[in-house]
């Protein structure tokens, strides 16, 4: 579980997140939306410990992420926005193996990992390509596998979607249904809930570093426009 109390975050004099309290339960798919500038990356970058709360707290799974953020990291997954910034290697296996390298596991369970994650995005069959070859869609599997390969409790994926094609977006939606139905936690990013929000059990919206909206997905649609959120159905 996902436990945020009373966060606040600050750049210099502008508050980004304003007391923001919210819990992401054990497999619940959740769609973080709202205008650019309201918080949502900075949200999502405390569930890891990449950033620290100025005030209040994050807890992963009971331990609060500032204090743990090794247990924080190997428990949540996070994909940012654009995944070419996040390869280290010059080969998709290469890629997906560098976070559990850096866990200290042993070769056979590097690899299982990586054949299990690459499987679960159908990558299996491209251990041996070169990131440099890869479309924007293949780009999005393999930042997820990479994710993936580190077993979280939870993934959180910053605008997976963004400046993919219609087949990539389709593509991306398919393995994420997949992984909603396994059990894993899903946190995604968006200005577009197009493609997402039949996985969804919960619509967050957050304005201004607050939580202006959480409700059901269909429960929130109605509300979207007024916060700067482009509706579905239009």
């Amino acid at each position: 579980m996902i436990t945020v109390r009373g966060l606040t975050a600050r750049r210099g004099d502008v508050v980004a997140l304003d007391a923001v309290s919210l819990t992401v339960p054990d497999g619940e798919c959740v769609l973080l939306v709202g205008p650019n500038g309201s918080g949502k990356t900075t949200l999502v970058r405390h569930f890891n410990a990449l950033l620290e709360p100025d005030d209040g707290s994050v807890e992963i799974n009971g331990r609060e992420a500032s204090e743990n953020p090794v247990v924080a990291r190997t428990s949540v997954g996070m994909v940012f926005q654009h995944p070419r910034d996040q390869f280290v290697a010059a080969t998709v296996g290469a890629d997906v193996a560098f976070g559990p390298e850096n866990l200290g596991l042993d070769r056979g369970a590097i690899e299982g990992r990586v054949t299990t994650a690459l499987r679960a995005v159908n990558l299996d069959g491209e251990r041996d390509t070169s990131i440099a070859t890869l479309s924007g869609g293949e780009e999005a599997r393999v930042a997820i596998a990479g994710a993936l390969a580190m077993d979280p409790d939870h993934l959180v994926l910053d605008e997976p979607l963004a400046g993919l094609d219609l087949a990539a977006r389709q593509s991306v939606v398919d393995h994420l249904r997949h992984l909603v139905t396994d059990g894993t936690s899903i946190i995604v990013v968006t200005h577009d809930l197009r493609d997402l929000r039949e996985l969804a059990d919960r619509v967050v919206a957050l304005v201004d570093g607050s939580v202006a909206l959480d409700r059901p997905p269909g429960a929130a649609l109605d509300a979207l426009d007024a916060i700067g959120v482009r509706d579905p159905r239009c």
